[in-house]
């Protein structure tokens, strides 16, 4: 019923939808900072002077550790007050591929194609802690290094090429040419 609709042609097409619409409305995706926000909202409830008050401050709020007090206080403020637009859209994300997933015709049939694609089990065996660990380790180098170049793809990619940003489209070459010859070097065959 669904899988006409949610073709991947339709499902780009939606993306550039949402993604025109918020450059046009509020400002530009970005996903990774709240990444940042959700880990200082947890601290700051295990150690409330995380964030504190700061009329100072040009957010109004602001942190002693220096990351946190970047841009005048404005991810302090974040933390304080997170149901802010950005939060919001990430949990909507969330939610939408949830949405999508409950939707989408193809399913996974046994709960071991869910566990494990059968492209991951050709190449590396059986073994769900050795999945586990690698998809771990995967996500934890990839927010490491969306953190360390101050942006997600979202943001630096889909977001800046949409702007005709011209580090949008390096980020694009740099991601690309990277991603291609490491998933063809992982998931070449054997022998």
């Amino acid at each position: 019923m669904f899988k006409s609709v949610l073709s991947w042609q339709w499902g780009g097409l939606f993306l550039a939808i949402a993604f025109f619409a918020s450059v046009l409305l509020v400002k530009p995706i970005g996903v990774s900072t709240q990444f940042v926000i959700a880990d200082g909202i947890l601290w700051d409830v295990l150690q409330s002077e995380v964030v504190v008050e700061d009329m100072g401050a040009k957010s109004g709020y602001s942190s002693p550790n220096p990351y946190l007090n970047k841009s005048g206080g404005k991810y302090a403020a974040n933390i304080a007050k997170p149901l802010n637009y950005s939060f919001i859209f990430v949990l909507a994300m969330m939610a939408g591929s949830f949405l999508s997933a409950f939707l989408k015709g193809d399913k996974p049939k046994t709960n071991e194609q869910k566990v494990m694609p059968e492209i991951w089990r050709a190449r590396f065996g059986d073994s769900k802690v050795k999945r586990y660990i690698w998809v771990f380790i995967a996500g934890f180098v990839v927010l490491f290094g969306a953190r360390l170049a101050g942006g997600c793809t979202s943001g630096h990619m889909m977001s800046g090429i949409m702007q005709t940003s011209l580090s949008g489209y390096l980020f694009a070459l740099g991601m690309f040419g990277t991603a291609v010859p490491l998933a063809i070097l992982v998931f070449r065959k054997k022998g």
